[in-house]
């Protein structure tokens, strides 16, 4: 698909592969809105783009800890009053230790799930506008690491380890996806869902002291490039091969199955009921 002129709206795209994506995807043509919780960051990718021949791309700020901070950033991507062809949900966050938002939810939960749900949502309208639209989801192996949402505790509050809660949150990305698609069926829209594989990135750079310097030496021996990392992400965005390919998951640039979990209906008829009830957020 030739995206030169097309617009873009991407998450977390100041560091890793969200940036990388923004880069590859300006100097492919696109025209760029990207949702960041730290507008200086963003602005420094902005004039690198810039530096590079692309498009200015449009800075809006988000915070995804905060559903306010979202619905203020969907409502000023929506009054720019231009379909949005493509919507990139990459932004993630992984914690050492329980943290709770503004909204009283657990943080990873919060960001990793209930934001891109909401936004998506809000964004739907404008995406509805542009036939042939697609809406492309980072989630991540790490849904392996788990056999279940733990509908029990969802929000961690009998106890939280790290790689369970991160594991439950990109499983929620990719039973979200699947619901989604089932409800966008008919529409000219598709939504799929990625794992980048390890990569180099500055996920879990907020945690402090001690782990924030243990999480990445943990992880380095598995790192691949951002570049590489957003292989699949780019590959979603613009392939003829997926124009018509809606509810699936994909790792370097190929479909694949995810683990049962990620394909229990019944799961993500649930998650879906609970995550409208806890945000207050229905879909259209």
């Amino acid at each position: 698909m030739n995206i030169t002129g097309k617009h873009i709206v991407i998450t977390g795209a100041t560091a890793g592969i969200g940036e990388s994506s923004a880069r590859i995807l300006a100097e492919q043509g696109a025209q760029l809105t990207l949702l960041c919780r730290n507008l200086d960051k963003g602005a420094a990718v902005a004039r690198a783009i810039v530096a590079a021949g692309g498009s200015e791309p449009t800075l809006v700020a988000m915070d995804m800890a905060s559903l306010a901070s979202v619905r203020e950033a969907a409502q000023a991507v929506l009054e720019q009053k231009r379909p949005v062809n493509i919507l990139l949900n990459n932004a993630g966050v992984v914690n050492t230790s329980r943290k709770i938002t503004v909204d009283g939810f657990e943080e990873t939960l919060a960001v990793n799930h209930f934001a891109p749900f909401v936004l998506t949502g809000m964004l739907l309208p404008a995406l509805l506008e542009a036939p042939g639209a697609r809406i492309v989801n980072v989630a991540s192996a790490a849904h392996e690491f788990v056999r279940d949402m733990g509908f029990d505790d969802m929000h961690a509050e009998q106890s939280f380890k790290t790689f369970r809660e991160y594991g439950r949150s990109k499983l929620a990305n990719i039973l979200f996806t699947r619901s989604l698609a089932e409800r966008l069926q008919g529409q000219p829209i598709t939504v799929n869902c990625l794992h980048p594989g390890a990569v180099s990135t500055s996920l879990g750079a907020q945690n402090k002291g001690l782990a924030a310097r243990i999480l990445p030496l943990l992880l380095k021996p598995f790192f691949r490039s951002a570049d590489k990392g957003a292989e699949t992400s780019i590959y979603l965005c613009t392939s003829d091969e997926v124009s018509d390919v809606s509810g699936a998951y994909f790792a370097n640039c190929k479909q694949k199955q995810p683990k049962p979990w990620g394909r229990d209906d019944a799961a993500a008829k649930r998650l879906w009921a609970y995550t409208e009830e806890s945000t207050g957020f229905t879909y259209p």
